[in-house]
């Protein structure tokens, strides 16, 4: 497995922390796990020694008598053996009944750095405890980016646009690219996204509807990159004799981004400098969903090119909103550390009348952020102090 830079680099200043807890949460086979290993060989390679590294994957039997917060507490310092510093890793925490109070009970002894994973939103800030509130760090993983797989798969320069469709098909969940065969790889992401209903969303959240939960997905996953509306959803499904109310669809949704299936990308008056609450946009987390999900026999390239490019801002750090301007809209404003970047995102910028519609999104718009057009197009079309980007220099970081 590659080692994914991404997120260690950010995670690093974090190692010898005992005073914040490391949350690493995301999608179900993301890489999580594997994040945590290269995390334990980092610290070995540091001189900390193996007994001195407490490891609990809570998915496995092999710690299956551990269930509440008060057996986990036990374990661990039943493993404590002085006074140096331990390093703790719990796989999954999500699973253990009130796993809050246990971390912070560890966490005030101050000889542990914790590090914990999650594959739901009770490891983000939505719905931890005050009894973890600000002592916490949080990373969020996401499936490989298209820099990650090209390492992964060893893909020469020649073969990136291949590479490209193949994860606009297939998505980027690490485990994936183990499977030649087209029908292993659609059974296994079957099998990824089945679990997530089952453990994170389901058992959870006691949804019973489950035949109209997987309708609003894909629903949501054939109009992405479109306006969301409520009253759309809910007229569809009611043209596939399914009626659910309102709040039933709101409570869906948010179990979708809970488990990190879809995000949810708010509006941005890009001339007012204010979040909007409504005409917000959902996006897949890993495009492999969609192939799982939706009817369709060919796939819109189209869509598929601005999902990534989403995915990628995400994994680069940085807070996406979609923007609204007095006369339309900017695909994506996106922030960083108070630096600002307007994203517009096509297919192609060949025909004059596509280009004039993709630069002429900026005129509205008079400050002096940075403004790019990204497109698969291997001609440069910048144009007006607006710079246009080849999809493949995007997303192997050479630019932007």
């Amino acid at each position: 497995m590659i080692k994914r830079e991404i997120y260690l680099e950010k995670i690093r200043d974090f190692y010898e922390e005992t005073s914040l807890i490391k949350i690493i949460y995301g999608l179900r086979r993301s890489g999580k796990s594997v994040i945590l290993t290269q995390i334990m060989d980092e610290i070995r390679d540091k001189g900390v020694k193996d007994d001195h590294i407490i490891y609990i994957n809570f998915e496995s039997l092999d710690f299956s008598e551990i269930n509440t917060a008060k057996e986990l507490d036990r374990y661990v310092k039943s493993n404590v053996k002085d006074d140096k510093l331990y390093y703790i890793f719990l796989d999954e925490i999500q699973k253990i009944e009130q796993f809050e109070k246990a971390i912070n009970s560890l966490r005030i002894t101050n000889k542990f750095s914790i590090f914990v994973t999650g594959s739901n939103s009770r490891l983000t800030f939505a719905e931890l405890s005050t009894d973890l509130s600000g002592r916490y760090v949080s990373f969020r993983v996401n499936s490989l980016t298209f820099k990650e797989i090209v390492e992964l798969t060893n893909t020469k320069r020649e073969d990136y646009d291949r590479l490209l469709f193949d994860v606009f098909e297939w998505g980027g969940l690490p485990q994936r690219f183990s499977f030649k065969d087209n029908n292993a790889k659609f059974t296994y992401i079957s099998d990824v996204y089945d679990s997530i209903i089952l453990r994170d969303i389901v058992e959870r959240l006691k949804i019973k509807d489950i035949t109209a939960f997987n309708k609003i997905l894909q629903y949501l996953l054939e109009i992405e990159g479109r306006e969301f509306s409520a009253t759309h959803v809910l007229g569809y499904l009611k043209k596939e004799n399914t009626e659910i109310s309102t709040q039933t669809l709101y409570s869906y949704l948010e179990a979708l981004c809970s488990a990190f299936i879809i995000n949810k990308v708010n509006r941005y008056d890009v001339h007012g400098k204010s979040v909007l609450k409504s005409l917000n946009k959902y996006y897949a987390s890993d495009l492999g969903i969609k192939k799982i999900k939706i009817n369709q026999k060919d796939i819109n390239y189209s869509n598929c090119l601005e999902n990534i490019v989403y995915n990628e801002l995400i994994s680069r750090g940085y807070e996406v909103y979609i923007g609204k301007t007095k006369k339309g809209e900017v695909d994506f404003v996106v922030s960083k550390q108070k630096q600002i970047k307007y994203v517009q995102v096509t297919y192609s910028l060949a025909n004059e009348n596509t280009a004039t519609r993709e630069f002429g999104a900026y005129k509205p718009i008079n400050d002096n952020y940075e403004k790019y057009v990204i497109s698969t197009d291997k001609v440069d079309f910048s144009r007006d102090g607006i710079k246009h980007i080849n999809i493949i220099d995007f997303l192997m970081g050479n630019e932007f």
